[in-house]
Protein backbone atom coordinates (compact mmCIF):
# COMPACT_ATOMS: atom_id res chain seq x y z
CA UNK A 1 0.00 0.00 0.00
CA UNK A 2 1.52 3.32 -1.13
CA UNK A 3 1.27 6.24 1.27
CA UNK A 4 2.14 9.89 0.84
CA UNK A 5 5.07 11.42 2.71
CA UNK A 6 4.28 15.03 3.55
CA UNK A 7 6.63 17.80 4.60
CA UNK A 8 6.43 18.09 8.40
CA UNK A 9 6.46 21.37 10.30
CA UNK A 10 10.07 22.57 10.20
CA UNK A 11 9.75 25.11 12.99
CA UNK A 12 7.49 27.71 14.53
CA UNK A 13 6.25 30.18 11.90
CA UNK A 14 8.20 28.36 9.17
CA UNK A 15 5.79 27.69 6.29
CA UNK A 16 8.18 25.59 4.22
CA UNK A 17 11.61 25.47 2.62
CA UNK A 18 13.73 24.69 -0.45
CA UNK A 19 14.84 21.18 -1.39
CA UNK A 20 18.65 21.23 -1.44
CA UNK A 21 19.34 17.48 -1.65
CA UNK A 22 17.42 14.35 -2.72
CA UNK A 23 19.01 11.32 -1.05
CA UNK A 24 16.95 8.54 -2.67
CA UNK A 25 15.55 7.54 -6.06
CA UNK A 26 12.44 5.72 -7.20
CA UNK A 27 12.73 2.02 -6.43
CA UNK A 28 15.02 2.42 -3.43
CA UNK A 29 14.11 0.46 -0.32
CA UNK A 30 14.39 2.64 2.77
CA UNK A 31 14.29 1.97 6.49
CA UNK A 32 12.47 3.93 9.16
CA UNK A 33 14.02 7.40 9.80
CA UNK A 34 16.34 7.16 6.77
CA UNK A 35 16.85 10.66 5.29
CA UNK A 36 14.89 11.16 2.08
CA UNK A 37 15.43 14.87 1.44
CA UNK A 38 17.32 17.81 2.91
CA UNK A 39 15.25 20.99 3.07
CA UNK A 40 16.72 24.41 3.76
CA UNK A 41 14.59 26.78 5.83
CA UNK A 42 15.49 29.82 7.94
CA UNK A 43 19.20 29.45 6.97
CA UNK A 44 19.37 25.88 8.27
CA UNK A 45 19.23 22.48 6.59
CA UNK A 46 16.70 20.00 7.98
CA UNK A 47 16.76 16.29 7.02
CA UNK A 48 13.33 14.83 6.20
CA UNK A 49 13.30 11.20 7.39
CA UNK A 50 11.21 8.31 6.13
CA UNK A 51 8.16 7.91 8.40
CA UNK A 52 8.12 4.14 7.75
CA UNK A 53 10.09 1.44 6.00
CA UNK A 54 9.26 0.50 2.42
CA UNK A 55 10.00 1.15 -1.25
CA UNK A 56 10.03 4.61 -2.84
CA UNK A 57 7.38 4.60 -5.57
CA UNK A 58 7.32 8.33 -6.41
CA UNK A 59 9.43 11.43 -5.84
CA UNK A 60 7.07 14.38 -6.12
CA UNK A 61 9.69 17.14 -5.73
CA UNK A 62 13.23 17.68 -7.00
CA UNK A 63 16.29 19.62 -5.95
CA UNK A 64 15.61 23.36 -6.06
CA UNK A 65 11.84 23.09 -5.55
CA UNK A 66 10.14 25.10 -2.83
CA UNK A 67 7.85 22.95 -0.68
CA UNK A 68 5.24 24.00 1.85
CA UNK A 69 4.36 22.39 5.16
CA UNK A 70 1.91 19.52 4.56
CA UNK A 71 2.80 19.21 0.85
CA UNK A 72 3.25 15.67 -0.46
CA UNK A 73 6.89 15.12 -1.40
CA UNK A 74 7.10 11.36 -2.02
CA UNK A 75 5.17 8.09 -1.80
CA UNK A 76 6.34 4.93 -0.07
CA UNK A 77 4.93 1.44 -0.59
CA UNK A 78 4.88 -0.26 2.79
CA UNK A 79 4.98 -4.02 3.07
CA UNK A 80 2.96 -4.03 6.31
CA UNK A 81 0.21 -1.83 4.91
CA UNK A 82 0.62 0.93 7.52
CA UNK A 83 0.18 4.43 6.10
CA UNK A 84 2.99 6.95 6.33
CA UNK A 85 2.63 9.75 8.80
CA UNK A 86 4.65 12.92 9.00
CA UNK A 87 7.09 12.63 11.90
CA UNK A 88 6.63 15.18 14.66
CA UNK A 89 9.25 17.87 14.97
CA UNK A 90 10.60 18.05 18.50
CA UNK A 91 11.31 21.58 19.67
CA UNK A 92 12.41 22.81 23.05
CA UNK A 93 10.66 26.00 24.01
CA UNK A 94 12.59 27.77 26.79
CA UNK A 95 10.64 29.00 29.75
CA UNK A 96 10.73 32.79 30.00
CA UNK A 97 8.74 35.49 31.75
CA UNK A 98 5.95 36.99 29.72
CA UNK A 99 6.68 40.24 27.82
CA UNK A 100 5.47 43.49 29.31
CA UNK A 101 2.05 43.60 27.68
CA UNK A 102 -1.38 44.03 29.13
CA UNK A 103 -2.78 40.82 30.69
CA UNK A 104 -6.01 41.05 28.69
CA UNK A 105 -4.17 41.24 25.36
CA UNK A 106 -4.93 38.48 22.90
CA UNK A 107 -2.12 36.31 21.41
CA UNK A 108 -2.38 38.23 18.15
CA UNK A 109 -1.46 41.44 19.92
CA UNK A 110 2.06 40.26 20.70
CA UNK A 111 3.02 39.21 17.20
CA UNK A 112 5.98 40.90 15.51
CA UNK A 113 5.33 44.48 14.34
CA UNK A 114 3.84 44.80 10.88
CA UNK A 115 4.77 47.43 8.37
CA UNK A 116 1.56 47.43 6.36
CA UNK A 117 -1.75 49.13 6.07
CA UNK A 118 -4.90 47.23 7.17
CA UNK A 119 -5.52 44.17 4.97
CA UNK A 120 -7.84 44.49 2.03
CA UNK A 121 -11.08 42.57 2.31
CA UNK A 122 -12.29 39.94 -0.09
CA UNK A 123 -9.40 40.30 -2.53
CA UNK A 124 -8.21 37.21 -4.44
CA UNK A 125 -4.45 37.52 -4.76
CA UNK A 126 -2.48 35.62 -7.39
CA UNK A 127 0.99 34.72 -6.08
CA UNK A 128 3.32 31.75 -6.05
CA UNK A 129 4.40 29.78 -2.95
CA UNK A 130 7.79 31.53 -2.69
CA UNK A 131 6.13 34.94 -2.89
CA UNK A 132 3.57 34.00 -0.24
CA UNK A 133 6.37 32.72 2.00
CA UNK A 134 8.24 36.04 1.68
CA UNK A 135 5.06 37.98 2.44
CA UNK A 136 4.41 35.80 5.51
CA UNK A 137 7.96 36.31 6.82
CA UNK A 138 7.84 40.07 6.36
CA UNK A 139 4.29 40.51 7.65
CA UNK A 140 2.99 41.82 4.31
CA UNK A 141 -0.66 41.73 3.20
CA UNK A 142 -0.51 40.67 -0.45
CA UNK A 143 -3.88 42.33 -1.03
CA UNK A 144 -2.19 45.73 -0.63
CA UNK A 145 0.35 45.13 -3.43
CA UNK A 146 -0.34 45.70 -7.15
CA UNK A 147 1.03 42.72 -9.09
CA UNK A 148 3.34 43.26 -12.06
CA UNK A 149 3.24 39.67 -13.29
CA UNK A 150 0.97 37.96 -15.80
CA UNK A 151 -2.70 38.66 -15.03
CA UNK A 152 -1.72 40.80 -12.05
CA UNK A 153 0.30 38.10 -10.34
CA UNK A 154 2.28 39.45 -7.34
CA UNK A 155 6.01 38.71 -7.51
CA UNK A 156 8.78 38.84 -4.91
CA UNK A 157 10.12 42.01 -6.57
CA UNK A 158 6.69 43.61 -6.08
CA UNK A 159 6.93 42.90 -2.33
CA UNK A 160 10.46 44.32 -2.09
CA UNK A 161 9.48 47.47 -4.00
CA UNK A 162 6.46 47.91 -1.76
CA UNK A 163 8.59 47.63 1.40
CA UNK A 164 11.10 50.15 0.08
CA UNK A 165 8.28 52.55 -0.76
CA UNK A 166 6.83 52.35 2.75
CA UNK A 167 10.25 52.73 4.32
CA UNK A 168 10.90 55.91 2.31
CA UNK A 169 7.53 57.41 3.28
CA UNK A 170 6.05 56.87 -0.15
CA UNK A 171 2.66 55.59 1.04
CA UNK A 172 1.18 52.87 -1.10
CA UNK A 173 2.81 54.00 -4.34
CA UNK A 174 5.34 51.96 -6.26
CA UNK A 175 9.07 52.46 -5.73
CA UNK A 176 11.49 52.64 -8.63
CA UNK A 177 12.71 49.17 -9.52
CA UNK A 178 16.38 48.26 -9.48
CA UNK A 179 17.84 49.12 -12.94
CA UNK A 180 18.68 46.27 -15.28
CA UNK A 181 22.38 45.46 -15.23
CA UNK A 182 24.44 46.15 -18.35
CA UNK A 183 25.91 43.33 -20.38
CA UNK A 184 29.30 43.00 -18.67
CA UNK A 185 30.49 40.51 -21.30
CA UNK A 186 30.95 43.44 -23.68
CA UNK A 187 34.08 44.41 -21.73
CA UNK A 188 35.53 41.03 -20.83
CA UNK A 189 34.91 37.47 -19.65
CA UNK A 190 32.56 36.91 -16.73
CA UNK A 191 31.46 34.02 -14.54
CA UNK A 192 27.81 33.76 -13.55
CA UNK A 193 26.66 31.74 -10.54
CA UNK A 194 23.11 31.48 -9.20
CA UNK A 195 22.43 32.76 -5.69
CA UNK A 196 22.28 29.92 -3.19
CA UNK A 197 19.11 29.65 -1.15
CA UNK A 198 20.78 30.80 2.07
CA UNK A 199 22.31 33.84 0.31
CA UNK A 200 18.87 34.77 -1.03
CA UNK A 201 17.43 34.62 2.48
CA UNK A 202 20.27 36.75 3.84
CA UNK A 203 19.76 39.32 1.07
CA UNK A 204 16.01 39.47 1.67
CA UNK A 205 16.35 39.86 5.44
CA UNK A 206 19.10 42.49 5.17
CA UNK A 207 16.98 44.47 2.70
CA UNK A 208 14.08 44.39 5.15
CA UNK A 209 16.25 45.41 8.12
CA UNK A 210 17.86 48.29 6.27
CA UNK A 211 14.57 49.45 4.76
CA UNK A 212 12.41 49.64 7.89
CA UNK A 213 14.92 50.67 10.58
CA UNK A 214 16.52 54.15 10.73
CA UNK A 215 20.05 53.12 11.68
CA UNK A 216 22.56 55.04 13.78
CA UNK A 217 25.93 53.59 14.86
CA UNK A 218 27.73 54.71 18.03
CA UNK A 219 31.48 53.98 18.28
CA UNK A 220 33.34 53.43 21.54
CA UNK A 221 36.00 51.14 23.04
CA UNK A 222 36.45 48.96 26.10
CA UNK A 223 39.70 48.55 28.02
CA UNK A 224 40.08 44.75 28.15
CA UNK A 225 43.64 44.62 29.49
CA UNK A 226 42.66 43.10 32.83
CA UNK A 227 40.04 40.90 31.16
CA UNK A 228 42.73 39.32 28.97
CA UNK A 229 44.97 38.77 32.02
CA UNK A 230 41.97 37.32 33.88
CA UNK A 231 40.90 34.81 31.25
CA UNK A 232 44.18 33.70 29.60
CA UNK A 233 45.62 31.73 32.54
CA UNK A 234 42.42 29.64 32.56
CA UNK A 235 42.90 28.74 28.90
CA UNK A 236 46.56 27.86 29.49
CA UNK A 237 45.64 25.57 32.42
CA UNK A 238 42.93 23.92 30.31
CA UNK A 239 45.40 23.18 27.52
CA UNK A 240 47.85 21.58 29.94
CA UNK A 241 45.36 19.15 31.47
CA UNK A 242 45.44 16.54 28.75
CA UNK A 243 44.03 15.53 25.39
CA UNK A 244 40.38 16.49 25.98
CA UNK A 245 40.32 20.14 27.15
CA UNK A 246 37.84 21.27 24.51
CA UNK A 247 35.11 18.88 25.67
CA UNK A 248 35.55 19.46 29.41
CA UNK A 249 36.88 23.03 29.60
CA UNK A 250 36.10 25.06 26.46
CA UNK A 251 38.14 28.14 25.70
CA UNK A 252 36.63 31.14 27.46
CA UNK A 253 36.72 33.87 24.82
CA UNK A 254 36.23 37.60 25.14
CA UNK A 255 32.85 37.16 23.44
CA UNK A 256 31.65 34.96 26.30
CA UNK A 257 32.44 37.73 28.78
CA UNK A 258 30.77 40.29 26.49
CA UNK A 259 27.57 38.22 26.41
CA UNK A 260 27.54 37.94 30.19
CA UNK A 261 28.10 41.67 30.54
CA UNK A 262 25.40 42.42 27.97
CA UNK A 263 22.82 40.48 29.99
CA UNK A 264 23.60 42.77 32.95
CA UNK A 265 23.40 45.97 30.89
CA UNK A 266 20.20 44.92 29.10
CA UNK A 267 18.46 44.45 32.43
CA UNK A 268 19.44 48.00 33.39
CA UNK A 269 18.51 49.47 29.99
CA UNK A 270 15.47 47.47 28.79
CA UNK A 271 14.84 49.66 25.72
CA UNK A 272 17.74 47.80 24.05
CA UNK A 273 16.00 44.44 24.66
CA UNK A 274 12.76 45.44 22.99
CA UNK A 275 10.82 45.51 19.71
CA UNK A 276 8.88 48.38 18.18
CA UNK A 277 5.27 47.66 17.25
CA UNK A 278 4.80 50.71 15.05
CA UNK A 279 1.39 49.65 13.80
CA UNK A 280 0.15 49.14 17.36
CA UNK A 281 1.82 52.31 18.68
CA UNK A 282 3.76 50.55 21.44
CA UNK A 283 7.10 49.05 22.46
CA UNK A 284 7.32 45.42 23.59
CA UNK A 285 9.93 44.93 26.34
CA UNK A 286 11.18 41.36 26.70
CA UNK A 287 11.94 40.07 30.16
CA UNK A 288 14.20 37.34 28.83
CA UNK A 289 17.71 37.58 27.40
CA UNK A 290 18.28 35.40 24.34
CA UNK A 291 21.38 36.71 22.56
CA UNK A 292 22.17 36.00 18.91
CA UNK A 293 25.75 35.35 17.80
CA UNK A 294 26.69 36.03 14.18
CA UNK A 295 28.62 33.02 12.82
CA UNK A 296 30.54 33.10 9.54
CA UNK A 297 30.03 29.87 7.57
CA UNK A 298 30.95 28.67 4.08
CA UNK A 299 27.40 29.33 2.94
CA UNK A 300 26.99 32.75 4.55
CA UNK A 301 26.18 34.47 7.81
CA UNK A 302 23.87 32.74 10.28
CA UNK A 303 22.78 33.98 13.72
CA UNK A 304 22.08 31.16 16.21
CA UNK A 305 20.62 32.18 19.56
CA UNK A 306 21.94 31.45 23.06
CA UNK A 307 18.97 31.41 25.42
CA UNK A 308 18.68 32.75 28.96
CA UNK A 309 22.23 34.13 28.96
CA UNK A 310 21.55 35.98 32.22
CA UNK A 311 21.13 32.65 34.02
CA UNK A 312 24.34 31.06 32.71
CA UNK A 313 27.95 31.29 33.91
CA UNK A 314 30.70 32.54 31.60
CA UNK A 315 32.00 28.96 31.31
CA UNK A 316 28.55 27.69 30.33
CA UNK A 317 28.20 30.47 27.76
CA UNK A 318 31.62 29.65 26.29
CA UNK A 319 30.76 25.94 26.01
CA UNK A 320 27.39 26.61 24.40
CA UNK A 321 28.93 29.14 21.99
CA UNK A 322 31.50 26.59 20.82
CA UNK A 323 28.85 23.90 20.33
CA UNK A 324 26.38 26.08 18.45
CA UNK A 325 29.08 27.61 16.23
CA UNK A 326 30.29 24.13 15.32
CA UNK A 327 26.74 23.05 14.41
CA UNK A 328 26.33 26.21 12.35
CA UNK A 329 29.46 25.54 10.29
CA UNK A 330 28.34 21.94 9.72
CA UNK A 331 24.91 23.13 8.54
CA UNK A 332 23.14 21.32 11.38
CA UNK A 333 21.22 24.24 12.86
CA UNK A 334 17.44 23.96 13.04
CA UNK A 335 15.13 26.91 12.33
CA UNK A 336 14.27 27.18 16.03
CA UNK A 337 17.97 27.62 16.82
CA UNK A 338 17.85 31.02 15.08
CA UNK A 339 14.56 32.37 16.40
CA UNK A 340 13.61 34.32 19.50
CA UNK A 341 16.75 36.45 19.83
CA UNK A 342 16.43 39.78 21.68
CA UNK A 343 19.86 41.30 20.90
CA UNK A 344 22.70 40.32 18.54
CA UNK A 345 26.51 40.38 18.73
CA UNK A 346 28.85 40.28 15.71
CA UNK A 347 32.56 39.83 16.49
CA UNK A 348 34.97 40.47 13.61
CA UNK A 349 37.99 40.86 15.89
CA UNK A 350 39.46 37.55 14.78
CA UNK A 351 39.66 38.87 11.21
CA UNK A 352 40.61 42.52 11.75
CA UNK A 353 39.31 46.04 11.30
CA UNK A 354 38.97 49.04 13.56
CA UNK A 355 35.19 49.58 13.41
CA UNK A 356 32.11 48.82 11.29
CA UNK A 357 28.38 49.50 11.15
CA UNK A 358 26.41 46.29 11.75
CA UNK A 359 22.82 46.16 10.51
CA UNK A 360 20.17 45.78 13.22
CA UNK A 361 18.57 42.33 13.08
CA UNK A 362 14.81 43.17 12.83
CA UNK A 363 12.61 42.88 14.88
CA UNK A 364 15.36 43.65 17.39
CA UNK A 365 16.34 47.27 17.98
CA UNK A 366 20.12 47.06 18.50
CA UNK A 367 23.22 45.07 17.60
CA UNK A 368 26.79 45.22 18.94
CA UNK A 369 29.81 44.85 16.67
CA UNK A 370 33.26 44.03 18.06
CA UNK A 371 36.55 44.67 16.26
CA UNK A 372 40.16 43.66 16.89
CA UNK A 373 41.65 44.86 20.18
CA UNK A 374 44.89 46.86 19.94
CA UNK A 375 47.47 48.15 22.37
CA UNK A 376 47.12 51.90 22.99
CA UNK A 377 49.26 54.20 25.17
CA UNK A 378 47.25 55.63 28.10
CA UNK A 379 48.44 58.32 30.53
CA UNK A 380 47.85 56.84 33.96
CA UNK A 381 49.40 57.57 37.38
CA UNK A 382 51.90 60.01 35.88
CA UNK A 383 53.18 57.67 33.16
CA UNK A 384 52.30 56.20 29.79
CA UNK A 385 51.05 52.62 30.09
CA UNK A 386 50.12 50.13 27.35
CA UNK A 387 46.43 49.24 27.53
CA UNK A 388 44.47 46.85 25.32
CA UNK A 389 41.46 48.62 23.78
CA UNK A 390 38.66 46.74 21.99
CA UNK A 391 36.55 48.83 19.56
CA UNK A 392 32.76 48.53 19.94
CA UNK A 393 30.17 49.57 17.33
CA UNK A 394 26.58 49.78 18.56
CA UNK A 395 23.96 50.15 15.81
CA UNK A 396 20.47 50.96 17.02
CA UNK A 397 16.94 51.86 15.91
CA UNK A 398 16.71 55.63 16.39
CA UNK A 399 12.92 55.41 16.71
CA UNK A 400 13.34 53.60 20.03
CA UNK A 401 16.80 54.60 21.27
CA UNK A 402 18.33 58.06 21.58
CA UNK A 403 22.01 58.81 21.06
CA UNK A 404 22.60 59.62 24.73
CA UNK A 405 21.17 56.23 25.74
CA UNK A 406 23.45 54.49 23.23
CA UNK A 407 26.49 56.29 24.69
CA UNK A 408 25.50 55.29 28.24
CA UNK A 409 24.93 51.69 27.12
CA UNK A 410 28.45 51.44 25.69
CA UNK A 411 30.02 53.11 28.74
CA UNK A 412 28.23 50.75 31.13
CA UNK A 413 29.31 47.76 29.07
CA UNK A 414 32.90 49.04 28.88
CA UNK A 415 33.09 49.49 32.66
CA UNK A 416 31.95 45.91 33.24
CA UNK A 417 34.52 44.54 30.78
CA UNK A 418 37.26 46.69 32.35
CA UNK A 419 36.64 45.01 35.73
CA UNK A 420 35.85 41.34 34.98
CA UNK A 421 35.92 40.17 38.60
CA UNK A 422 33.51 42.90 39.66
CA UNK A 423 31.32 41.98 36.69
CA UNK A 424 31.10 38.35 37.78
CA UNK A 425 30.31 39.38 41.33
CA UNK A 426 27.63 41.71 39.97
CA UNK A 427 26.04 38.84 38.05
Amino acid sequence: MASEVKLPLLGENVPGGDVVEVHVKVGDVVVLEQPLFSVEAEKSTVPIPAPLAGKITQLLVKKGDHVATGQAIATIESSDGKPAAAPPVKREVPAAPAPSVKPQASPASVRPPRIIMPPSEGALVHAGPATRRLAHEWGIDLGQIPGSGVKGRVTQDDIKNYVHTLASGGGTGRATKTPVLPNFEKWGPVEIKPLESIRKRIAEHMSLCWSVIPHVTHQDFADVTDLEDFRKPRDERSESRGSQPSAQAPKVTVTAFVLKALAIVLKQMPQFNASLDEAGGRIIYKNYYHLGIAVDTDKGLVVPVLRAVDRKSVQDIAKEMAEIADRARQGKLKPDDMQGGTFTVSNLGGIGGTAFSPIVNWPQVAILGLSRARQQPVWQDGQWLPRLHMPMSLSYDHRVIDGAAAARFCRMLAELLKNPLAMLLHA
